[in-house]
């Protein structure tokens, strides 16, 4: 008996990490932001820690990897929510989706290499 070799980890993998990171993380962050917009702003996320945050290597693979795996995740899922409308161009709904998803990606690398 032979067992099929299936490539679907690897995309599922990434799709999987994606929402888990954009459910737990996303709420916080629109959290945070309210409190700032309130002016209640902790010592820890003044500009200046925030910085030295995304200037760090560190902080900004944690940065880009959250933003890469949120991207993806909700190409994806746009991706089948337009099948379930109805739209069945589904290569060209793949690559308009997995594009955007793509020019998210750069733009989010080419601007964290901008920090210093």
């Amino acid at each position: 008996m032979t067992v099929a070799k299936s490539n679907k980890p690897i995309v599922w993998g990434p799709f999987a990490a994606g929402g888990t990171i954009t459910a737990f993380v996303t709420p916080v962050l629109v959290l945070l932001t309210l409190f700032a917009a309130l002016g209640f702003v902790p010592s820890l996320l003044t500009y200046e820690n925030l910085h030295a945050f995304a200037a760090n290597w560190l902080g900004k693979l944690v940065i880009f990897g959250i933003i890469l795996l949120s991207l993806w995740h909700a190409a994806h899922r746009l991706r089948v929510t337009l099948h379930d409308f109805g739209i069945r161009a589904d290569t060209w709904v793949a690559i308009a989706v997995y594009f955007i998803a793509s020019l998210g990606t750069v733009a989010t690398l080419f601007y964290l290499l901008r920090i210093s």
